[in-house]
């Protein structure tokens, strides 16, 4: 029944108005009036300032004009039948005859500003009467002076009236917002929007009836006097009630806005997603378009500098070659620590062409994930340490944009570094594995250029240790034999260090060792790291990092590989790369090179040093018995830490000692292995 007489007083004739400029100060009234209780918005300081530069707007103004005598005409209505002991809910009525002809949400702001301006002028005079003689005189007419002197008997009464103006304004807010739900991306026949618009006409009665039941209450204050106030439980229990089913009606249409705006956000990020899928497929003049929609198509500078720490325009990457390093906040402080040192190596060189690229970190964290102060806290730290551009906030990064990076370029967990030319096109969807094993030099980061850099390459100690520890890279230019041995057993390692120190000082062989740890259990190569250096055993990296980086430039090795279509059948170097991979997953473990790399595990299979081909040719027999005594020695030596069966070895230095006298110098090494040889030494 009341249903069907709120909708027949409904006949709105089409007019519209912009309701939020009028519902913002009506907040700041409601809000600024009783001094001592909760502000009934958060932003109130700042809505005001809103408020009096619209105010100052001839638009606005002239609206005023225009609904003044409405609000008036209201505020009169609700006075005559207060005072008159008019039943609320025919005055609720009345209120919406007259206002007929208005949508819903103008009818609750119309109604609001009239309570305001009452409600507003009675704690106006309150707050002011004590230092103004007008102010003074009017409030004395409304028994301002004597309701303050009894404000502790009126604070429950008080408090109940400011919990139902803060229900009332909060739930015409949530009416104004489903207002402005943009009709391109929802209509009204979307169930959650649809369900909100069976139960807005109801909201929007009681909202008003309770307009009424709190006008009532004021007028009473100030007509009859504290006492009466005091002793009328019946209208505190009134205000309660009212307040409750406000809230129940709230509750119920904040979850349809819910709704509404998560299927709005589902249909916008699918849009947006294609829209970044056609954007890519386009040709572009420059990078621009790109750029703006994956960083942030509305902040003017959604960037910050990596050396100033200040926010710039996006302009600064125009028509330049752009490395996006994407990564969640987990990213490793190995990792940033390995791109650090290239990206400011580039930066020596400012002239050459691989320095002609800009980098910007672009963090892509979970939005379901409520953000903390601690995420903040991590987000800010990483982005103190980043020298190249980072995006101001992860906020700017839209989930269209999320999904993009996850579902076109493959982004899981680890970073991913995805490289754009001046044009905007993806030269390459991640080369992050090109710049751990080349750094700059793989620039411009493309297939063509990975493909050159592999074929200038060959399987030596070089390319593992290259941009790690020139220390290294220093005993292969002395010709040294070098060692690379892995694993966590401290037994082990000192006993092949020990074993491998003592024979190679017997041969007189130039030795050296340097321990890389192993892949995972970072805490425990930290242990063998300190025991290493305390027993002076070996050379080691101090810095984990260093350890970090060799492993992964390893697996970088591999992913280029298959990522370029490599197989096993038809690239050694692929197959030694996986071989010394699959060493890492196992116990101890050497890799003896000289010049070229020769591959050994001293717990499985165990490879000798390469023999130089000059040992077949035009060598004296001294030359070659020295040659020979070497390589047996370390033969023997690896034996005694890896017992097994002889034969093998043993075939392999026979056919050795048959072709030393019978081949000639070719001027290149080859490599000789003993898988699991035990053998007895030789004198």
């Amino acid at each position: 029944m009341m249903v069907k007489q709120i909708h027949a007083t409904h006949a709105p004739d089409g007019r519209e108005f912009d309701v939020k400029p009028l519902f913002q100060l009506v907040e700041d009234i409601l809000n600024r009036a009783t001094p001592g209780v909760d502000p009934l918005i958060s932003s109130a300081q700042t809505r005001i300032e809103t408020s009096d530069d619209r105010a100052n707007q001839a638009s606005f103004i002239a609206l005023l004009e225009a609904l003044s005598f409405t609000i008036d005409r209201i505020s009169c209505e609700i006075a005559y039948k207060s005072l008159g002991g008019s039943d609320a809910h025919a005055t609720t009525l009345s209120i919406f005859n007259l206002l007929t002809s208005y949508s819903w949400d103008a009818k609750l702001v119309l109604t609001l500003s009239a309570f305001a301006v009452n409600y507003g002028e009675f704690w106006l005079l309150a707050q002011i009467y004590s230092s103004n003689q007008l102010a003074k005189s009017m409030a004395i007419l409304k028994q301002v002076p004597t309701i303050l002197e009894h404000s502790g008997q009126l604070k429950p009464r008080f408090d109940a009236l400011n919990n139902l103006i803060r229900a009332m304004v909060a739930i015409t807010r949530c009416i104004i917002e489903f207002k402005e739900l943009p009709s391109m991306y929802i209509s009204q026949d979307v169930p959650a929007l649809a369900t909100a618009m069976t139960h807005i006409p109801t909201a929007v009665y009681w909202t008003i009836r309770s307009v009424v039941a709190c006008a009532t209450q004021i007028t009473t204050l100030t007509s009859m006097g504290h006492e009466y106030w005091i002793s009328a439980t019946n209208e505190a229990w009134e205000l309660s009630t009212m307040a409750h089913k406000i809230n129940s009606i709230l509750d119920l249409l904040k979850k349809q806005l819910t709704l509404c705006y998560q299927y709005i956000d589902d249909k916008w990020n699918a849009e947006t997603f294609q829209m970044l899928l056609n954007l890519f497929e386009s040709i572009h003049i420059d990078n621009m378009k790109i750029l703006r929609a994956l960083i942030s198509p509305k902040d003017e500078q959604p960037l910050l500098e990596g050396s100033t720490k200040r926010r710039v325009n996006i302009d600064v990457l125009r028509r330049k070659n752009v490395l996006l390093l994407i990564s969640g906040l987990s990213i490793s402080h190995d990792e940033l620590s390995i791109l650090e040192q290239i990206y400011n190596e580039s930066r020596v060189h400012g002239t050459r062409m691989e320095s002609q690229y800009e980098v910007v970190w672009i963090p892509v964290v979970d939005r379901s994930v409520v953000w903390t102060d601690a995420m903040q806290d991590r987000f800010e730290t990483l982005q103190a340490t980043m020298p190249w551009y980072s995006v101001y906030t992860p906020t700017l990064i839209d989930k269209a944009v999320i999904r993009f990076i996850k579902e076109v370029w493959h982004f899981r967990n680890k970073p991913i570094l995805v490289v754009l030319d001046p044009q905007g096109r993806v030269v390459s969807p991640n080369a992050i594995h090109m710049m751990w094993i080349w750094g700059s030099t793989a620039f411009p980061f493309t297939s063509l250029r990975e493909e050159a850099l592999w074929k200038e390459e060959t399987w030596r100690l070089e390319l593992l240790v290259d941009g790690i520890d020139p220390t290294v890279l220093n005993w292969v230019k002395e010709g040294k034999f070098i060692y690379l041995y892995g694993g966590t057993d401290m037994e082990w390692i000192r006993k092949f260090t020990t074993t491998a120190k003592a024979v190679a000082s017997a041969a007189r062989i130039p030795l050296e060792m340097v321990y890389v740890g192993k892949s995972n259990k970072r805490e425990q190569v930290r242990k063998c790291i300190t025991s290493i250096t305390t027993e002076n055993l070996s050379y080691c990296w101090q810095d984990l990092t260093m350890v970090w980086f060799f492993w992964t430039r390893l697996e970088s090795m591999l992913f280029s590989k298959i990522q370029l279509g490599r197989g096993d059948d038809d690239d050694s170097m692929l197959r030694e790369i996986k071989k010394l991979l699959s060493y890492d997953k196992e116990g101890g473990w050497a890799v003896l090179s000289k010049g070229l790399l020769c591959s050994s595990m001293a717990t499985a299979a165990l490879f000798c040093p390469p023999l130089p081909s000059t040992i077949y040719g035009k060598t004296t027999c001294l030359q070659r018995a020295s040659i020979l005594l070497a390589w047996i020695s370390i033969a023997s030596f690896i034996a005694i830490l890896s017992p097994a069966a002889a034969l093998s070895s043993r075939a392999k230095l026979e056919g050795f000692q048959r072709r030393s006298g019978a081949q000639s110098a070719s001027g290149s090494w080859r490599s000789t292995s003993l898988s699991g040889a035990a053998m007895t030494r030789t004198p």
